[in-house]
């Protein structure tokens, strides 16, 4: 009995999460759908091609996705060392630090995104690309941080002091020593970053001022117009590279796996 309740607390979990997904495709891939009839009367790709014909969606997504990945690298590459000091090191005002790095996890971001609007119009960043990704990485650099740092804190320094004690280099060691034994971390936390900046609508509106439009923004403007089938196949599109960013990671991650575990 037990057994039957969660199996079907299970399913109906499923459906839940599935739903929405079922009721973009339904509007994505019909028109003339009304109340109260249950189903579309025609199915077509009609919307898809209106889309996709718009000389918005193209660049913005492909905007969106360059956005995306250069905050993605720029987070690891920013977190990695602070992250190394947080997991490795204990000393005198540790917590503060971690305070002030999850700060903007804190502050509502309407606050940060007027600030960073204000100065970034002073500094000739607003209305670019350059100024998006500064914005987005003040976000994501709080999860890559915890990220990273929760690795390091299980990191044994001791192969490092191996390899130093054997002739490798500094540079050396840095690339195939620390870096192949974080690269589970590294990859979850560019994940982490990646979607985050992804998503993000506020900082982009308010620091792109019109000139950078990402999905989300084009999301948004749609969804103010209110035709449903226009909004599904946007959010079709803005759902579709962080599904398969997340099973293309989750294949290296198994894949690097299966690698430790043969050579163990």
């Amino acid at each position: 009995m037990k057994h039957f309740v969660t199996s079907k607390f299970r399913y109906i979990l499923y459906l839940v999460l599935v739903a929405p997904l079922l009721l973009f495709i339904a509007y994505a891939f019909s028109t003339r759908w009304f109340f109260p009839q249950p189903f579309p009367i025609e199915w077509t790709m009609e919307t898809f091609q209106h889309v996709f014909h718009d000389s918005q969606t193209i660049p913005s997504l492909a905007q969106g996705l360059w956005i995306a990945s250069l905050v993605g690298l720029l987070s690891l590459i920013l977190a990695l060392p602070a992250a190394r000091v947080l997991g490795l090191r204990k000393f005198r005002g540790r917590q503060l630090v971690w305070l002030l790095f999850f700060l903007p996890t804190i502050i509502p971001p309407l606050s940060v995104g007027m600030g960073l609007n204000i100065l970034f119009l002073r500094v000739g960043l607003a209305g670019t690309i350059a100024g998006v990704v500064l914005a987005h990485i003040i976000p994501t650099l709080p999860y890559t941080i915890f990220t990273l740092s929760s690795a390091y804190a299980r990191f044994d320094e001791n192969y490092e002091f191996q390899a130093l004690a054997l002739g490798a280099s500094p540079w050396h060691i840095f690339l195939n020593v620390t870096l192949r034994m974080m690269t589970p971390s590294l990859v979850v936390a560019a994940l982490f970053a990646f979607l985050i900046s992804w998503s993000q609508y506020l900082l982009t509106l308010l620091i792109g001022g019109g000139q950078v439009i990402t999905l989300p923004i084009l999301l948004f403007s749609a969804a103010s117009g209110g035709n449903p089938s226009v909004i599904a196949t946007l959010s079709l599109l803005f759902i579709a590279p962080p599904v398969l960013v997340i099973a293309v990671t989750a294949r290296q991650l198994n894949q690097h796996g299966n690698q430790i575990r043969e050579q163990y």
